[in-house]
């Protein structure tokens, strides 16, 4: 079972296994229908395609709820089964942007108790690279019957937040650019800053120069010191809207450091209620 990060070697050998899926989660925000085109056209042999907006999020209320609300459990218990997806399978999903798209879904999964799920190192730029084969070829799964085993506590609202204001055994980690921790060049969000107290840890840092993932002992060296003693599995990532949050939770279990926490509607959503502190 690959639960973490995968090679595009070993995805390779495994593409005519039944019981593994593929996802395609590669995604612009400021164009969201391009990546879906680009899809149509090349993938993994065998890939489907996850839409951040449609499949990975449900609308978002405005001034309500942060840009990427999660979608239903039972939602998302349909969606899996209709891709799908039971206890025998394999899930591999890449992306084009070091795993920044990838890692929503990655979670999701995880977060319904699916652990077989495992994001390609260097995803769809390094396939390419490497030369392996693609497809236009639109595959239709069989529907297979996805049982949920939710990791409720992996999740936490903006109050458990507040409340962990005065509690340094919990980290929070914010994965977004250090410009805009800092407050600096927001342009996707209405409020710059950050929740106070929490510690910059942009997500890019968890890939070398090529886009790959270092190395676990690189990943628990670095998250052992933005951890300073507390407990990885107390620490809470967020982001912009929850989605490359996510990336930080990954690169901490890879590196055999456990399971985190993710606050899925993130910085957007804090800053819904002008009554909560910004830093």
């Amino acid at each position: 079972m690959y639960s973490s990060i995968i090679s595009p070697k070993t995805v390779n050998e495994n593409l005519d296994d039944s019981n593994w899926r593929f996802f395609d989660c590669r995604f612009v925000l400021t164009e969201p229908e391009k990546k879906q085109a680009e899809f149509a056209v090349s993938h993994l042999p065998g890939a489907l395609y996850a839409h951040l907006n449609h499949d990975l999020a449900v609308p978002s209320i405005p001034g309500k709820t942060g840009r990427h609300p999660l979608p239903e459990k039972q939602k998302l218990i349909k969606l899996f089964s209709t891709w799908g997806i039971d206890h025998s399978v394999q899930v591999v999903i890449y992306d084009d942007a070091g795993g920044a798209h990838a890692v929503r879904l990655w979670w999701m999964l995880r977060w319904l108790g699916h652990d077989a799920v495992a994001v390609m190192d260097g995803g769809w730029p390094r396939w390419i690279q490497e030369g392996r084969q693609v497809s236009a070829e639109l595959f239709v799964p069989e529907e297979r019957k996805f049982i949920a085993n939710p990791h409720d506590h992996w999740s936490v609202t903006a109050e458990d937040i507040r409340n962990y204001f005065d509690n340094p055994e919990v980290r929070v980690l914010d994965a977004r650019s250090r410009e805009r921790y800092r407050g600096e060049n927001e342009t996707l969000d209405p409020v710059a800053g950050h929740i106070p107290g929490a510690v910059s840890a942009p997500f890019v840092e968890n890939l070398d120069e090529d886009g790959n993932w270092k190395s676990k002992s690189e990943l628990r060296k670095m998250y052992l010191e933005l951890l300073v003693g507390s407990p990885a599995e107390k620490a809470v990532s967020y982001c912009g809207s929850g989605i490359t949050a996510c990336h930080n939770i990954l690169a901490m279990y890879h590196a055999g450091l456990g399971d985190s926490r993710l606050y899925s509607g993130s910085w957007s959503d804090w800053i819904t209620n002008p009554e909560r502190p910004v830093g």
